[in-house]
């Protein structure tokens, strides 16, 4: 299984991931071995979804990237789950 995750940011801007092992990878940022979040610091998870393959995971993390749209990643958020239109 695999992971796409949102994170918040000391700053107030998000950061999104994705991973095979939520856990390790969140340790990963709280220690500081991403330069975004290394930078800015992490306030909280904010959202993580599950998905069958590290393969499909990436693909929706690229696909929030691409939208670049706070409001998209707000609704998201508050809605409790990643839903891509096509």
């Amino acid at each position: 299984m695999a992971w796409v995750y949102i994170l918040e940011t000391n700053v107030g801007r998000y950061y999104i991931g994705s991973t095979h092992d939520l856990k390790k990878r969140l340790r990963q940022h709280e220690l500081g071995h991403t330069y975004t979040t290394a930078n800015f610091g992490v306030k909280k998870l904010l959202l993580s979804q599950e998905y069958k393959t590290l393969k499909e995971a990436r693909s929706v993390e690229r696909k929030i990237k691409r939208l670049k749209r706070k409001d998209y990643i707000e609704k998201m958020i508050k809605e409790g789950y990643i839903r891509l239109e096509p």
